[in-house]
């Protein structure tokens, strides 16, 4: 279903054609009545809570889709449509702590889902291939075994790093650059600030609070089908800076991306490489990644050494590649 809309929505314009487009009509190919019932479908099989107006896809079910859709349609033609507030929570994580997330209204979920749908074939012609979350046909699976084939390789010097709060802290100005360089209709970009500046309802002690809004400068909340997509586009300044300095033979390293996730491996000049990261991707330059603040590689990795702003690790292998004990 995905290639047919796609086919249909760009003549088959793909791959390398798509890497030097510059899309300027895109606006009305979301809000195709094909493209809309392929995105409800979508956010219906993904489940989920509702937002914060309370509406479910059963109650959406029980008074009519179609009507539903073509209420959402009018809205995007007319160009009155406007997020509601996110709806946030939290999960806990893994390793501990709890991880906030921003839950749009399934009215939005659709619509997002929809432009994704538009804009994502676009942008996925224009990530580099070291990358390997939020994209179609990869998953972690994918990213281990990347990590595996290069430690068998020898490149088994390795600096692993995890950005904090990533997704929270993404400057938008920054971010709509990279969008603007592939989408020039100024409704879609429009439609993603829109997403962005959303406000979010905080549940506390029984009192509902705004935060976020107009005035916010950053973050793209975790919750939102459109911000991985965006989370990753933002990503990618980081990997085609590492690409076009040419630290791949400088370092003699490899970096393997996973969503807030990167691990460089390299023949010995893993730490050399990490050094390089963080005094070229300051805080203020046009590439910043913010700040290494958690350790990673637990039992694997030895000799870490904090320093400000990031924690180092170096992590030996095996002539074989297996890793250290």
């Amino acid at each position: 279903m995905n290639r047919r809309i796609r086919n249909r929505t760009y003549g088959g314009v793909g791959g390398r054609r798509a890497r030097a487009l510059l899309l300027p009509d895109l606006y009305d190919k979301i809000y195709r009545g094909d493209i809309l019932d392929h995105a409800y479908r979508l956010a219906k099989a993904n489940g989920g809570i509702a937002g914060v107006d309370g509406v479910t896809f059963e109650q959406i079910e029980s008074e009519g889709r179609e009507g539903w859709l073509s209420g959402i349609r009018e809205q995007l033609h007319g160009k009155t449509y406007k997020p509601q507030p996110l709806l946030r929570v939290t999960i806990p994580k893994p390793g501990g702590g709890k991880r906030p997330l921003g839950i749009p209204t399934i009215r939005d979920r659709v619509i997002q889902t929809a432009a994704k749908l538009v804009i994502e074939p676009i942008f996925e012609a224009d990530l580099e291939p070291n990358t390997y979350v939020y994209r179609p046909k990869r998953s972690a699976i994918d990213a281990i075994s990347e990590v595996h084939r290069l430690l068998k390789e020898g490149y088994a010097d390795v600096a692993d790093a995890d950005l904090s709060k990533y997704f929270d802290t993404i400057p938008h100005p920054a971010l709509m650059q990279c969008v603007a360089r592939r989408i020039s209709d100024r409704d879609v970009l429009r439609l993603i600030k829109q997403w962005l500046k959303a406000p979010r309802s905080n549940d506390e002690n029984g009192k509902d609070q705004m935060s976020g809004g107009r005035k916010g400068q950053c973050g793209t909340p975790q919750g939102g089908v459109i911000s991985p997509l965006l989370a990753n586009l933002y990503m990618n300044r980081f990997l085609k800076h590492w690409r076009q300095q040419g630290c791949e033979d400088a370092f003699k390293a490899q970096v393997v991306a996973y969503a807030d996730d990167f691990v460089i491996l390299s023949r010995g000049w893993a730490s050399q490489a990490l050094e390089w990261t963080t005094l070229s991707l300051p805080l203020d330059s046009p590439f910043n990644l913010l700040v290494f603040t958690q350790p990673i590689g637990e039992g694997r990795c030895y000799g870490t050494r904090s320093q400000p702003g990031f924690s180092r690790i170096r992590a030996a292998g095996q002539d074989n590649g297996n890793p250290r004990p």
